[in-house]
């Protein structure tokens, strides 16, 4: 608790407002992604193609869309923004290894490691000073 605590406190002294549109950029990219995934079941089970003999399309539909969706529109507004870039992980690195164990998509690959990587900088940046996390510490 105390190392969030002191990660909370450097953030909040060392936020800019570009920070704050790139985590909400990033929560429309993974809203979006999961409103596509929903939308086009047919790009959905080829993504899954991989993973057929171990469950993986019932994981893709029940796990991944629902992350995106809702971890997505709390990163734009910054409430458990840790908690929801935590939840995206597991999904990124599946992302990424679909890429080497089915076709190769360039695009796909560099997508998913930059928003992964911007993830890990969101679990150890946090939300930041203009987000809903802050306004409800602030009002403790």
């Amino acid at each position: 608790m105390a190392t969030i605590k002191s990660l909370n406190k450097w953030a909040n002294a060392h936020t800019y407002y570009p920070l704050d549109l790139l985590r909400i950029g990033l929560g429309i990219f993974l809203l979006i992604k999961g409103v596509l995934f929903i939308g086009d079941s047919h790009t959905l089970s080829d993504l899954a193609a991989p993973l057929q003999g171990f469950g993986g399309f019932m994981l893709l539909i029940h796990y991944v869309a629902p992350a995106h969706l809702i971890g997505g529109i709390l990163i734009i507004f910054g409430l458990l923004t840790r908690w929801a870039v935590i939840a995206q992980l597991p999904i990124l690195f599946g992302a990424i290894i679909i890429n080497f164990i089915g076709p190769m998509d360039v695009g796909n690959l560099f997508s998913s490691v930059l928003v992964m990587g911007l993830c890990m900088f969101f679990t150890v940046y946090g939300s930041g000073k203009h987000s809903v996390d802050y306004n409800l510490k602030m009002q403790q």
